[in-house]
């Protein structure tokens, strides 16, 4: 993909959310914590603490670092779930095999749409990360804490729409971060 550059995906959707302002933060190197973000770091201060436990008959692992070599991405996913399953992929230090969902958190539903795009765009490059490292097709919901609710992403059912939109994405960054340039306002 020539993509030369390292990219976390979080950084995917600040780039998705105001380019400019993802420009200030990777580029400039200039980042102030709003209400917004102190709220969101808050939310998920449980689930980017590493931990295993059960929960609803399902493995819960929690801030799983993970990577794809082939995007150059990498990042931590908030929470994964493992169902028990015969045909599910094993993970180290686990005696079972799993079938695996992301589950990212977010504060607050969107009003009007059942999700952002911007936020199933970082859970699609979660995906292929966590599809990378465990050699797996994951699935993948948002949870919106403020009402305490879960959205399955179309993720499969729209693969290389997802694909598409992402590597011009990353393209577009690397330009960026290539020529030193803020994208404007």
């Amino acid at each position: 993909m020539q993509i030369k550059n390292d990219v976390s995906i979080r950084s995917i959707q600040h780039y998705l959310y105001c380019a400019h302002r993802w420009g200030l933060m990777e580029i400039g190197k200039v980042w102030a914590e709003n209400y917004f973000v102190t709220k969101a770091d808050l939310m998920h201060q449980n689930v980017h603490e590493k931990n295993i436990y059960i929960k609803r008959g399902k493995k819960v692992f929690t801030a799983v670092s993970v990577y794809n070599d082939d995007y150059n991405l990498y990042g931590v996913v908030d929470c994964i779930e493992g169902t028990v399953s015969k045909k599910g992929v094993k993970i180290a230090g686990e005696n079972d095999t799993y079938d695996l969902c992301i589950v990212e958190y977010k504060p607050t539903k969107p009003k009007g749409e059942e999700f952002y795009f911007d936020d199933a765009m970082q859970v699609f490059a979660q995906k292929l990360c966590v599809d990378y490292v465990f050699h797996c097709d994951c699935d993948a919901v948002l949870y919106y804490a403020d009402v305490k609710q879960r959205i399955t992403l179309p993720l499969r059912e729209n693969y290389s729409l997802y694909e598409q939109k992402l590597r011009c994405i990353l393209r577009e960054m690397d330009a960026f971060c290539k020529d030193g340039i803020i994208p404007p306002i």
